[in-house]
Parts: C-alpha cells; sequence; structure tokens
C-alpha cells in the first residue's frame, strides 16, 4: 500500500511544488511506496519558473506540474491522504478542509525564496530545494508501513525540528 503525502502552500507554485518534486524522486530512487502530490488554499495558477528549474537540474522532470487547488483533494475519487505537510507559514494557520482518512498533520516551514531579489532567486531556490530534500530523505526512511498516528506525528514533529 502507498503512503500518500499532500503538501501545501498557500499559492502552490514554489515551496509545495519543489516538495512533491522531490519527495517523489527520491521515493523512486530509493523504492519507497510513497506519492506525494502538492496543492494550495489560493493556487496562483501557474509554477514558479525558478522552482521548476532547480527540479530540472537535478533530473526531475516538471512536464507534469500545475498550481492546483486543495479542494481537488476533497472531491470524491480523489487519493486517501496519510500525511499532510504545510510548507509555508501562511497555509499552516488556515483552516484546513476535511481530509479523506484523517492524516497525520505536520508543519515544516521553510523562507519564500520568491521574496529574493531577482537576481539571487536561482541560488534561493537551489538552496530552499535543498532543505527540503533533507527532509524528505528523513521521511522516505521512516518505517511508515508500521507506525501508528502518534509515533508517524512524533517522527514527522522531531525532522520538523532537524
Amino acid at each position: 500500500m502507498s503512503t500518500n503525502v499532500l503538501i501545501l502552500c498557500t499559492h502552490n507554485s514554489a515551496r509545495s511544488v519543489l516538495s512533491e518534486g522531490m519527495l517523489n524522486h527520491l521515493a523512486q530512487q530509493y523504492g519507497k511506496n510513497i506519492k506525494a502530490f502538492s496543492a494550495g488554499s489560493a493556487p496562483s495558477g501557474r509554477v514558479n519558473p525558478y522552482a521548476l528549474q532547480a527540479l530540472a537540474n537535478v533530473g526531475i522532470d516538471t512536464s507534469q506540474y500545475t498550481s492546483k487547488s486543495w479542494d481537488v483533494f476533497t472531491e470524491p475519487g480523489a487519493p486517501k491522504i496519510d500525511i499532510v505537510i504545510t510548507v509555508c507559514d501562511s497555509a499552516a494557520s488556515e483552516q484546513c478542509p476535511y481530509w479523506p482518512g484523517s492524516p497525520v498533520k505536520t508543519h515544516w516551514g521553510y523562507p519564500d525564496p520568491s521574496n529574493e531579489l531577482e537576481e539571487n532567486k536561482p541560488r534561493a531556490f537551489e538552496l530552499t530545494r535543498q532543505a527540503i530534500a533533507f527532509k524528505m530523505m528523513q521521511l522516505i526512511h521512516l518505517p511508515l508501513g508500521s507506525m501508528n498516528a502518534a509515533e508517524l506525528n512524533a517522527a514527522l514533529a522531531a525532522i520538523a525540528r532537524s
């Protein structure tokens, strides 16, 4: 059985997309049955080109990435979500919809690389991608199939502090 992870950021254009890309990439590399999705409460309608470039630079195909609403994951037929991770402070403070399956929720905040000066954005996005990859690597090495909700919540909180 696959573990489905929904990663949320308000606009679903940068940090959540970087997280989705890195988690899926690492899970595939390590043969883990984990599937990441990303969404936002107020999607911008486009994925930040610097986020796409940072993912492409490490060999990730970004052709299917879109900015989408988290409402997509509350509709009939949506995948059952096991873990919800917010990656921006504004999304963490919002009231999330009901997610079928009562997923474990955590917050792993990252500064918004979009706020950097134009000439600094490529580096800012790359550094954010690396920081996200560090936490996602820890996530994929958890024994997800044998953890109960309390154990998973504690492990995700420990990763948040790392």
